[in-house]
């Protein structure tokens, strides 16, 4: 059980990583801009994926537990996204968009509380 924690926290702490290194200054100074809205956070029976700029239809939502299963998969993105949570259970969930070639373009955390 101590190692299914400690790798969920690592990997939490990753993707905290890499979130950072998506919003530093890029050589010309300005910073990088994020894909993705998503509230409410915590949500409770639905949240919403906003995308913030023009992105590909092709893209993939995936959602994760914290142990690491997917739990929902979004093929069909649109502009505004809503994922209904009523199958989900209470704790936190890790999104992660990707390409059609499987490449992360960002990912993110959020909590369900019910």
């Amino acid at each position: 059980m101590r190692i299914i924690y400690t790798l969920s926290i690592i990997l939490l702490l990753t993707i905290e990583a890499k979130s950072q290194e998506r919003t530093t200054p890029n050589p010309g100074g300005d910073p990088v801009a994020k894909i993705i809205k998503f509230y409410p956070n915590p949500a409770t029976s639905f949240i919403t994926f906003d995308f913030q700029r023009s992105y590909d239809k092709s893209y993939t939502l995936q959602i994760f537990n914290l142990p690491g299963k997917k739990v929902h998969e979004v093929s069909d993105i649109t502009p505004k996204t809503v994922v209904n949570l009523t199958d989900f259970f209470r704790g936190i969930y890790i999104f992660q968009l990707r390409d059609k070639a499987g490449r992360l373009i960002e990912a993110g955390k959020f909590q369900v509380s019910k």
